[in-house]
C-alpha cells in the first residue's frame, strides 16, 4: 500500500451536516480498499480564483494509505460528486 494525501475543496452554501456526510462517505470509500490516517478539516478559505463563481471554499485533507486501485475510484467519486468543486490526490514518498 502506498501514502496518499488528497485534498478536497467543498462548496461554502453546503451546510456542516451535509459537510460531515461527505467525509463519512469518503473516508468509507477509502477504508473499502485502505484506512484513513488522518482527516483534517482547515475549513472556509478564500480562494486564489473565482470557481464556479464561489469566492471561499471548505477544505478538507485526507492522509490515507491505499493501493493504487483505489485512487481511480476514489477520483471518479470526486468527480460526480457536485459538492466537490475541486480536489488533487498526490502520492507521498516514505
Amino acid at each position: 500500500m502506498n501514502k496518499y494525501e488528497s485534498v478536497i475543496i467543498i462548496n461554502p452554501n453546503i451546510e456542516e451536516n451535509g459537510i460531515k456526510s461527505l467525509i463519512e462517505k469518503f473516508s468509507n470509500i477509502i477504508n473499502s480498499d485502505g484506512k484513513v490516517a488522518e482527516v483534517q478539516e482547515p475549513g472556509k478559505k478564500k480562494l486564489a480564483y473565482d470557481i464556479n463563481k464561489q469566492k471561499e471554499g471548505y477544505y478538507v485533507v485526507f492522509t490515507f494509505e491505499a493501493n493504487p486501485k483505489l485512487i481511480a475510484e476514489l477520483e471518479r467519486n470526486y468527480r460526480i460528486t457536485d459538492e466537490v468543486m475541486k480536489f488533487i490526490v498526490i502520492r507521498k514518498d516514505e
